[in-house]
Order: structure tokens, then sequence, then C-alpha cells
């Protein structure tokens, strides 16, 4: 303990006074050395985030107090120090990335100036010597064309480059300690691989000691040398990753890895748990889409034409009564812009979709209100899906006064029957969203779409904002909804541990198009291309003795055309 590098004694953080006063953080005590990596692990509302956040002065100074305990650092004590001695640290010796980088990059400044910003403020550099010094880091985190990303903004970017710029940024002044507060939950599962690998090699090359806080244990798993499990603001249980992994000590650690999805576990089954529908004798058909194409305008200039995107280019699929169809791969491959194309709620260049036999392109407004009872959607944000100035009765009931299938008592019934079926209560309707945690806010999105008592549900990421036991309870219930209602899902996502569990077949996509689309048992235990091979590769285990290698790269764009079409008749594969 005496050579810690940070030691954390008795931290207790509270919000509020008198009877509003909430305790986040009580009496947390822990030790990170140099050169190590601490994680620091538990469901939303445990503490992890506040806890780093006191360190460095970040929480609101008007609500959030520090009602005890030290944190000592060479010596000083960070709660007590004031703004000028923590602003010296802040970046400088300490520095912290965020599980969003958009929301911690400032949007109308370009990249290059917020990296030098730092530099010359802390080192004094002149503003030719910040800039190569802003080049050298951006090379390091392996982002293409430094000089170009430093004259775009963060809108520019996507996700992963966004993060690497954070890294970069956090790293260019080579801080004693890195907090990185859920650095990759937000990312594809092949991006937050690269991530995870250039944390590593940044750690390695400058010596760093990173504070890692996050819910996800594949990244536990992969990542740290020591964890501080937290339940309800308080250390529950801590020690060495192979010991918590193999034996933990307390009950909510054992549960908090019981509810984590491990891939291959449903490798042997024919579909997910509980079987919902035999995929050799599958349902109805109830979407049919095929050569479906897309492609959003760019944006030109005086003297040239804009370029386009492509969203979609020939993509097709069916989907059946109770089955489920993942789609799979990372951001831009065109999953989530394939979900909302089946639905109508954006118009596709080409192609053909029906619902049931109904040709959805060919309906005009007034008939596709009425079809859309028989297709609901559930989005990856149910705080951003739910109108925050309606009452959760108003919420559900809404959709079914719309299509006419109950007003007055008998509509309060309904909502109230469906609340209980999601596993919420019926008085739970007079409340508002933000009133909700997040996995009740998803129950209540859900109990939303299932009022019209529709045939087809498309869920675009549902789970991968939640904790891991609020997203097996999630799980559980669209599996209950579906092996009772015979739901069709098309279940989008990139955690493919969860496709495991959920789905019946898989289809993967990438750059617009569908790759490889087979039996879950087939494409996830007997990958036939290279990008689903890679995109499996990627995954974490929750395993600290089953490491993955370091990612390889893979240039796709050069297998030759007709490659790897050989294919079960159920399972097919494109180049």
């Amino acid at each position: 303990m005496s050579a810690a590098l940070l030691r954390v004694e008795g931290l207790t953080v509270a919000f509020g006074h008198g009877r509003g006063r909430n305790v986040a953080v009580e009496g947390l005590s822990y030790h990170l050395d140099a050169g190590e990596t601490l994680a620091i692990v538990g469901e939303s509302g445990s503490g992890k985030s506040v806890s780093s956040m006191a360190l460095l002065g970040l929480l609101p100074p008007r609500t959030a107090h520090i009602e005890g305990g030290r944190a000592l650092y060479r010596g000083d004590d960070l709660l007590s120090l004031p703004e000028a001695g923590l602003r010296a640290l802040r970046g400088n010796r300490i520095a912290m990335i965020f599980q969003e980088p958009m929301t911690s990059l400032t949007p109308v400044i370009r990249i290059g100036q917020q990296l030098t910003e730092a530099l010359e403020e802390h080192r004094g550099l002149s503003g030719a010597e910040a800039r190569d010094k802003a080049l050298e880091m951006l090379r390091l985190v392996d982002l293409s064309d430094p000089p170009r990303r430093m004259r775009q903004f963060p809108h520019e970017l996507s996700g992963g480059m966004r993060q690497r710029v954070m890294i970069a940024m956090a790293m260019a002044l080579e801080p004693d300690i890195l907090i990185a507060d859920e650095p990759t939950t937000a990312l594809d599962v092949t991006v937050q691989a690269q991530i995870l690998d250039l944390m590593r090699d940044v750690q390695a090359r400058f010596g760093t000691a990173i504070l890692l806080i996050t819910h996800d244990m594949g990244v536990v798993a992969e990542m740290a040398d020591r964890v501080v499990v937290m339940n309800k603001g308080r250390k529950v249980e801590e020690g060495p990753v192979g010991a918590i992994f193999a034996r933990p000590q307390a009950e909510y650690t054992a549960r908090l890895l019981a509810a984590v999805p491990r891939l291959g576990a449903r490798r042997e089954e024919d579909g997910p748990r509980p079987v919902t529908a035999d995929p050799a004798r599958p349902g109805e058909v109830v979407l049919h889409a095929e050569g479906l194409g897309k492609t959003f305008a760019g944006r030109g200039g005086l003297f040239r034409k804009a370029a386009g995107t492509v969203a979609m280019d020939d993509v097709g699929f069916t989907v059946r009564a109770g089955e489920t169809l993942a789609l799979v791969g990372e951001s831009g491959s065109g999953k989530s812009t394939s979900g909302r194309a089946v639905l109508r709620l954006l118009e596709v260049d080409e192609g053909r979709i029906e619902l049931e036999g109904e040709d959805l392109r060919a309906l005009p407004h007034g008939s596709l209100r009425k079809a859309r009872r028989a297709m609901q959607m559930v989005f990856q944000d149910p705080f951003a899906a739910l109108n925050p100035r309606m009452s959760v009765g108003r919420l559900i009931g809404e959709p079914m006064y719309i299509h006419g299938i109950a007003q007055g008592a008998e509509l309060q019934d309904r909502v109230a029957e469906l609340l209980r079926r999601v596993g919420l209560e019926a008085d739970h309707m007079q409340r508002y969203p933000h009133e909700f945690s997040g996995g009740q806010r998803q129950r209540i999105c859900i109990a939303r779409a299932l009022g019209v008592e529709p045939k087809l549900i498309v869920a675009d990421e549902p789970t991968s904002a939640l904790d891991v036991s609020v997203q097996a309870q999630v799980l559980e219930l669209m599996l209950e909804l579906q092996q009772s209602m015979g739901l069709a899902y098309l279940f989008i996502s990139h955690d493919m541990a969860v496709v495991e569990e959920m789905a019946h077949r898989v289809a993967v996509m990438r750059a617009g198009r569908i790759v490889e689309m087979g039996p879950r048992r087939d494409v996830l235990g007997d990958p036939r291309h290279p990008y689903t091979s890679a995109l499996l590769a990627a995954v974490p285990r929750p395993d600290p003795t089953a490491l993955r290698g370091k990612l390889p790269k893979l240039d796709l764009d050069t297998l030759p055309m007709g490659a790897l079409r050989q294919a079960a008749p159920n399972h097919w594969v494109a180049a």
C-alpha cells in the first residue's frame, strides 16, 4: 500500500441534502500501482463513475458533496486540492477518457486545436512543436492520414476514430494515470478490440496505470490485473482478476458473472433458449425483403459532384413467425438502415418489401399506417425513444388508441396488463420516463410495441446500453414473449454472444451487403467468410485464462469476386 501510485481511503460522496440526500459512494477504498490496470465493475448506479469523477473534481459542485475520505496521489490529497492544483494535474498527470467521445470533444473546434491546446497549456510548447507532437500521437493511435484528421471536426469522424483521438489527447502528456470510463461500451466488437489493443500498447510504451471503469466483464478479463466490484455505492469484493472470475466470494459478484452471455455456450443447440421455433420447420413468412438498395447523397462543392454513400446494396432476407433473424456487423455496415427500411421509416431506392405477402412499397400513406400495426420497432436508447413529457400510461396506450384497438377504461386495463406482462407494476403508468432505470425504460418500450399485437418486431441494439444483469432480464423477456406470441424478430446487434443467445439465423453485413447468412450454429460455429471470422475473433471472452490474440488487420477489399461462394443450401457466402 505504501508504494501505491494512487491510494483511495474511505471515499464517501452524496448528492443533495436532508430527506433528498442520496449516498452514491460510501466508504470506498482501493489502491492503484504504477503500470497496472485496476478495473472497477458493477451495474449502473453502483458508484463507479461517480467515484472516478470525484478524484478530479468533475462532479457538479452544487449537488455533489464529498463527505469523507482521502485520495492520495504522490503525497497530495486530490479531494482537498484547490481548483488551481487540480487543473495542474488534470490531463497532465491524471488523464481521463469517457464512454462517448462525441460529447467529450468540442463540436465546433477542429481536432488539431483540441489536441494541441493541452500541450501548449501544460508543457509550454510552441504552436509548431505542439502540432508535431499531436501528429505523432495520431500516428501512435494508428489513425489514418493524421494531417487531414487535424483539420477535421469531431462529427466528421466515426465513433472508433473519435475514441482514438481521445486516447491520443489523453496520452499526449504521458500521464501517470489514465482513467478510462466505459471506453468501449458504445463501440462495435472489432473497433472495441482495436481500442483495447491500443490501450495496452500505450500502457506498455509509457508505463501508465489504468483505472478502468466498466460493466463489460469480457473487457475486464482481457485488460485487468485486479478488480474492485461495487454494488449500491459500496465495495463488495476486491482481488486479482483470475481469482474474481474463478472463485467469486460475494454473492453479487457471482450473479454478475452468471449474467454474462458467453459466446459458444449455445452452439450445440438448434435454437436460442428457450427454443421458440424449430428451424427445420419454421412458421409462416412474416417479412420478405429482396434486392434492397439505398444510397445517401454526399455533400458536394461548387465545382464537384457529391459522392454518395451506399448504405444497402442488394440486401435480402426472410423472417418467419416465431423466428429471430439477427443482423450483425460493424457501424456503417447497413444493419440499422436495413431495419428502418423494412418498416418504411426510410425509403429505399430499389427492391421489394413484403409484410405477410403485401407489398409495403406500393402502399399509400393511409394504408401504410394501418399496416404498421403488424410491425413495431424497439430502439437502442429507450430514453430517447420515449416522450419525456408523457406519462408511461399515455406512452403505452397511444399506439392502441391510434389504431382503434381500445379507449377509455378498456385502454387503461390493457396498459396495466402490458406493464405486468413486462415485469412492471400497474401503478407505474402514472410515472414519467425519467423516473425509471434504463432496463425499466426498455421494458416500457417493449410494452408499447406489444400493445398493437404486432407480428414483427425490429429490435435495433435493444440491450447494448444496458448492464449485463439487466440485459439478461430483457433478453429473457423477449424470448418469453416470442414463445408465447409467436413473434418474428429482426434483431440488430454487434454483440455476438447476445446474438448466439437470441437468434435462429444470422446474417452478417459489411459495407451495405450481406456477406454471409445461415443457421446460427453454422455461421457462428463454422464461419465461411473471413469478415465473419474477424468479428468472432474480436469478441472479448469473459475468462482471464482464454484471451484472444492481437486482432489481425484484414484487407477484405482484396478478396477476389466469386471466392468463398461454396455454401450449403441454407448457408451462403458472398465475396
